[in-house]
C-alpha cells in the first residue's frame, strides 16, 4: 500500500472514530443540558405560542420539570427527546390553561389558534385601532404574519416580496406598531 493510500485510509478512520464520538456524546451535567438545548427548547415553544414573555416562561417550566426525572450522565439523543415531550406537555397544560379546555380535548388546531371569541372587546378594538393607524404595507405584513399565521416565507410570496424584506417590514411594522401603542396609552 503506497503511503498516500495509507494517509488516505487513516483520515477516513479518524472521520470514522469523530463521528461515533459525536453520536454518543454524553451529557456530564445539567449545564451542558441547559446550554446545548435551551435554543431548541425555546425556539419550538416560541413556535406554538407565538410570544417571547410566554415562550421564556414555559422554556423555563421544560426545564424545571426534567430536573427530577432526568438522571445524568445521559446521551445527548435521549436528553433532547425527553425535552421535547416535556415540551409537548408543558405546550398542552399552557393551551388548556389559556383556553379553559380539558387537555384531553385540544387538538393540534385548537392549539395554535386562540379563538377570536376568547379576545375581550377592549384588546380587539385597540388592535384595530392600532392596525388601521399603520401605512398599508405595514398593516399587511402584520395581519399575514399574526392574525394570519403565516411564516415569513408565506407573508413575503404574499406580498410579492424577498424574504429578507419581508423580515425588515416585519421589523419596521412592529416598531411602529410600539409607537402607536403608546401614543395611544399616552
Amino acid at each position: 500500500m503506497s503511503s498516500g493510500a495509507r494517509s488516505s485510509k487513516q483520515g477516513n478512520q479518524a472521520v470514522v472514530t469523530r463521528l461515533r464520538a459525536v453520536a454518543g456524546e454524553q451529557y456530564p451535567d445539567w449545564e451542558a443540558v441547559y446550554r446545548d438545548n435551551v435554543g431548541l427548547v425555546h425556539r419550538v415553544i416560541f413556535a406554538k405560542v407565538g410570544n417571547r414573555p410566554d415562550a421564556e416562561d414555559l422554556t423555563t417550566e421544560v426545564f424545571l420539570a426534567v430536573l427530577r426525572p432526568l438522571r445524568l450522565p445521559a446521551a445527548a439523543g435521549e436528553v433532547r427527546g425527553y425535552l421535547l415531550a416535556t415540551c409537548r406537555t408543558v405546550l398542552a397544560r399552557y393551551w388548556a390553561r389559556r383556553l379553559g379546555l380539558p387537555v384531553t380535548s385540544l387538538t393540534e388546531d385548537t392549539a395554535q389558534v386562540v379563538s377570536a371569541e376568547r379576545l375581550d372587546h377592549e384588546t380587539a378594538q385597540r388592535a384595530e385601532r392600532i392596525l388601521s393607524a399603520l401605512p398599508e404595507r405595514y398593516r399587511l405584513i402584520l395581519q399575514l404574519r399574526f392574525l394570519d399565521a403565516c411564516t415569513v416565507a408565506e407573508a413575503a410570496r404574499a406580498l410579492e416580496i424577498s424574504v429578507a424584506n419581508a423580515k425588515v417590514l416585519q421589523h419596521r411594522a412592529l416598531r411602529r406598531a410600539a409607537q402607536i401603542a403608546a401614543e395611544l396609552e399616552g
